[in-house]
Formats: C-alpha cells, structure tokens, sequence
C-alpha cells in the first residue's frame, strides 16, 4: 500500500528497468524471409519495402553467412518465378532443380546449421496469383492439397529442416504429414500458417513476388474464400487445434500486430510454439512514416517487436530482424 509501495521504485533507471524487465528480445527470436530470384549478382531492392531485397543465389550466400553471423539462425525462403513457368497447377514447384529447390540447397551448403523453412503455397507458381487450383472459377481444395503435398516433399529431398504451408486449405497438414511420413521424412517439421487472414496488410510482398491474384472474369479477385475472415476471433482457435492435431509442429498467426489478440487466445490455447509473421505491410507503413519524419524507426520497431513476443509469440518472422539485432547488440 503507498506509500511503502512505490511502484515508480523499479522505474528509477536504465539499471533498474533491465533488471525487472518482462521481455527480452534476442536474436534466437528471429525467423528471416528472404526472396528469391533467377540471375547472377542480382540484389533488387523492393520498392514497397525500402531496403529489402530480391537475391540471386550467388548473393543469397552471402546474405546467409552476415545472418549465421549476426547470430539469426533460421531463415524462411520464397522463390520469384518467371512468368513463363506458370499455370494453373504449379507444375514448377514440382522440379528437382528448380529455384526453391536450388535456393534450400545453397544455404544448406553454405551454412549447413542454418534452419531452412519453406514456403508451401501455389501463389508463386500460379497464374492466376492464388494459393490453388482452379477449376471452374473455384479455388478446389483437396486437389490442392494433394499437390502441396507433393512439394512438400520436393522441399524436405532437398534438405528443408521445415515445411511451412501457407495456402489455408482445409486438411492440409494431415495430408502433407502422412506424405512426409510414408517417404521417411519423419524429421521434417512442419510449421503451420494456422491463422492467416484475408488482410490488406499483404501488397508488398505480393510486389516483391509477382503473386497477386489476378483481374480476370471468372477467376476470384481475392483470397477471402480461403484465407480467414479478419472479423472471426474464437474461428482462429479452432483452426489452430485442427493443425496440431493434424501434425503441425509450430503454429503461426498472421498478420502480426492488428492480431495480437488472436496471437495471446492461440497461446493460451495451445502447447506448441506459436509463431506471428510480421507482414509486409507493417514493415512497409514503418518505413514510409520514418522516411517522413514522423516516427523514430528504430523506437518504433523496438516497441512493436516487443508487442509481439510479449503477446506470445515463440517465433516472430520479421523483416525487421536485422535491424533489431543490431539495435540489441
């Protein structure tokens, strides 16, 4: 009771506050997306997300060794793929040499400690910009699935430690499991985008990948009938019991920060490790307002990636992560 409590006591200074602190953020938190593309010497800087790049995997070698060696230890990888390799089934995420496929195998041989998760979707292989198969003008789902399970398995032959499904199709952790399974792949883990939703935070990743659903009669202009209604809370839940159930090792929310809500009932609810994917276009509207002036950049993704671990993230995929090691350190 004041005045023997004094709560502004543990609030005096520097010292103090980091003794106390709550939340510490290190660089064991970080899961690092890096993009992809076909060439040689080719770092494209993003133009929705200054100072992000698109690497070719000559430098994509040495992006991973400055992680390995700023102590981030696990990556995320996404491909870029010619307009000329796509269709509607995503057959070039099936090719033993193609570019997911030879981007897994140069940071294995690069960096072979380095924690390789993948991403599992059609949207880059497809067409129309969706996360599966059409038929009809319908994103059909277990056709889908069958297919993701198969790349899954492309992945894990070229020495992916994690798959990580993306797409939001209803049973697809099972299936990719039990494919996994019955060709001996009994390590390869799976993380889950467990609960992904229909968000508008998501354009400048789509930038970065040429994977935006297209304007064409007949063809859906969104994701809304399978990524998650931005609404639904306890919707989130159930789908994130069904992943674990199915086989999913880790879960993940996403986006990051309008979901935190959803981030704490999944880490109430669950007892794997709960991953947020700080999104594209949170890192985008960070950028833009420094640029301006308006906000102080590094203050600014200090507190937010500390939002996010303090909400229950285990894992917080970021393209901030290379900024804040070197804030902490």
């Amino acid at each position: 009771m004041y005045p023997f409590r004094r709560n502004r006591r543990l609030r005096t200074n520097e010292t103090i506050r980091s003794l106390v602190r709550e939340t510490i953020i290190s660089p064991n938190d970080f899961l690092v997306p890096l993009f992809v593309v076909e060439g040689k010497g080719v770092k494209d800087e993003i133009l929705s997300m200054p100072n992000y790049f698109r690497y070719s995997l000559d430098l994509l070698e040495k992006e991973v060794k400055e992680l390995w060696n700023m102590g981030l230890k696990s990556v995320l990888l996404f491909v870029k793929v010619p307009d000329n390799l796509k269709d509607n089934k995503g057959k070039e995420a099936l090719n033993p040499n193609g570019l997911m496929q030879r981007a897994i195998k140069t940071v294995k041989n690069v960096c072979p400690d380095m924690l390789v998760m993948t991403d599992v979707a059609l949207d880059p292989y497809s067409a129309y910009g969706h996360d599966g198969i059409i038929e009809n003008g319908i994103i059909v789902n277990d056709k889908t699935v069958d297919f993701l399970a198969e790349m899954s398995i492309s992945h894990a032959q070229a020495g992916a430690d994690f798959v990580a499904p993306s797409d939001m199709m209803d049973g697809r952790i099972l299936t990719i499991r039990e494919a996994l399974e019955d060709e001996g792949f009994i390590n390869t883990g799976i993380m889950s985008y467990s609960a992904k939703y229909a968000s508008a935070f998501y354009g400048p990743f789509r930038d970065a990948l040429d994977s935006a659903p297209v304007d064409m009669v007949d063809i859906p202009k969104d994701k809304k009938t399978y990524q998650m209604d931005y609404a639904n809370r306890f919707e989130a839940i159930r789908e994130t019991e069904m992943d674990i159930d199915e086989g999913a090792d880790i879960v993940m929310v996403k986006p990051g920060l309008c979901y935190l809500d959803i981030v704490r009932d999944i880490k109430n609810a669950v007892d794997v490790p709960v991953a947020v994917y700080q999104v594209s276009g949170e890192y985008a509207m960070l950028k833009a307002a420094a640029e301006k002036g308006w906000l102080d950049h590094d203050a600014v993704v200090m507190e937010q990636i500390t939002a996010i671990k303090r909400a229950g993230a285990d894992v917080i995929a970021s393209y901030f992560a290379k900024d804040v090691v070197k804030l902490i350190s």
